[in-house]
């Protein structure tokens, strides 16, 4: 289970400190299904679901393309992809030698990162997973036109063999286009927020194809679900809920999230995601960003230390490393470094990390600490559903429904009447 160490902000907090009671009232609203957005908490059951559902079909599938090809291609955008891809970059950042590649296209209009992706995919086998509840989003539609264009060329009429679609149950054009071609479809479910279905076949597929073990993510989630609906001060997410609105209210409008895992970064996106369109909304919310230490502290830890004090700091950490690796001695010591020789690489980083939250809570950075067993199935899964339960109840604290977006549209619009669409 995730844990929570709020003392690194302690002395930053107004009045008696984090507010449990209003977490325990948001908890309870989204519970109990009584609060705004209440259609779309399905997944608080999800991981349950899929292991009851779909999780068998998903695993048959991923089995298929890991037996013919050596590259999968995930055609989505947002809460279509990102999860997936924080995912598989924080457990195989390196394919293993049986693992198909797994690409990310849809998600942006750039035709030269597009062409990359097809250069690099080069004569490989591939298979196509697009993801999208419509079938209409301009990017996603757009780079599935250009790929099934490319699946056509290369495999003639088999192409519809190597398209897997993950879309709504029953409606939309690209659940229409499945049913007409006959490619194998996966649901995207009602209930649940494109941001919050990374524990559906939108995540499931692509981490299982990339050789994630999904069934040990879905038993984990499980777990971790039931462990978190704890109704005290003790629940870890009502500790950073509390924690961070209570920031907020006294000017920290800023959260920078950060971990000492460069395989983190995706997963950092999955969760900027998650915040920024749960509690930005009805001029309200906390901004988030997100750094990648060591390295941006030489980029950006001087703002950090020494700019505007607006920001707070929520640091997420593993206790274990996957591997060890001392620090070797050299007799000449022209560095320097023999004075940490012998010393594994994860004691330095962890050095390091205390080091950092020192310097800045003294420069006036509150600090919150997520820390996480290990960087695995286990570890993903007990992150995905932490920050999600704590998600909501912090927008629900907030006084805002988290679980729509009605602000995603307005470039939109812009886009489509600029661009000629008719009706525009």
């Amino acid at each position: 289970m995730v844990k929570v160490d709020l003392s690194g902000a302690s002395s930053f907090f107004t009045g008696a400190g984090p507010d449990f009671a209003a977490a325990e009232r948001a908890h309870r609203v989204l519970s109990e299904g009584t609060g705004l957005g209440n259609d779309f908490i399905g997944w608080l059951g999800l991981p349950q679901r899929m292991k009851d559902t779909e999780l068998p079909a998903i695993l048959e599938a991923a089995k298929l393309i890991r037996s013919r090809s050596q590259a999968l291609v995930v055609i989505g955008i947002g809460g279509s992809y990102l999860g997936a891809r924080g995912a598989i970059e924080l457990l195989k950042p390196i394919p293993g030698k049986d693992d198909p590649k797994v690409f990310f296209v849809g998600n942006g209009l750039s035709a030269d990162a597009l062409c990359d992706t097809i250069e690099l995919i080069g004569d490989k086998d591939f298979d196509v997973n697009v993801i999208s509840k419509s079938g209409t989003t301009l990017e996603p539609a757009a780079a599935f036109r250009i790929f099934r264009e490319l699946l056509a060329k290369k495999y003639g009429d088999k192409a519809d063999e190597h398209i897997f679609a993950t879309t709504d149950a029953k409606r939309g054009v690209l659940k229409s286009l499945a049913d007409a071609h006959g490619w194998p479809s996966f649901v995207v479910p009602d209930d649940v927020g494109g941001r919050f279905s990374v524990l559906s076949a939108v995540g499931l597929l692509p981490m299982a194809v990339a050789g994630i073990d999904v069934e040990r993510v879905i038993n984990a989630a499980i777990e971790e679900f039931k462990a978190l609906d704890l109704r005290s001060p003790e629940n870890p997410a009502w500790q950073y809920a509390a924690a961070r609105q209570n920031l907020y209210s006294k000017g920290y409008g800023i959260e920078i999230l950060g971990c000492y895992e460069p395989s983190f970064r995706f997963m950092a996106e999955w969760w900027k995601q998650l915040y920024g369109e749960s509690e930005g909304k009805d001029g309200k919310g906390i901004f988030p960003a997100s750094v990648e230490f060591t390295a941006d502290l030489h980029s950006m830890g001087q703002f950090i230390q020494q700019g505007p004090r607006t920001l707070m700091e929520s640091i997420v950490r593993f206790e274990k490393s996957r591997c060890a690796y001392p620090f070797p001695f050299e007799e000449a010591n022209a560095d320097g470094l023999n004075y940490i020789a012998g010393r594994d690489m994860a004691e330095v980083s962890n050095i390091a990390a205390d080091a950092v939250k020192a310097a800045h809570i003294s420069g006036g950075v509150p600090n919150l600490v997520i820390t996480v067993p290990k960087r695995d199935e286990e570890g993903f899964a007990a992150l995905v559903c932490f920050f999600e339960l704590a998600c909501a109840i912090s927008g629900y604290m907030s006084g805002v429904n988290p679980f729509d977006q009605p602000g995603v549209e307005a470039y939109k619009k812009n886009m489509f009447r600029m661009l000629g669409k008719p009706g525009a």
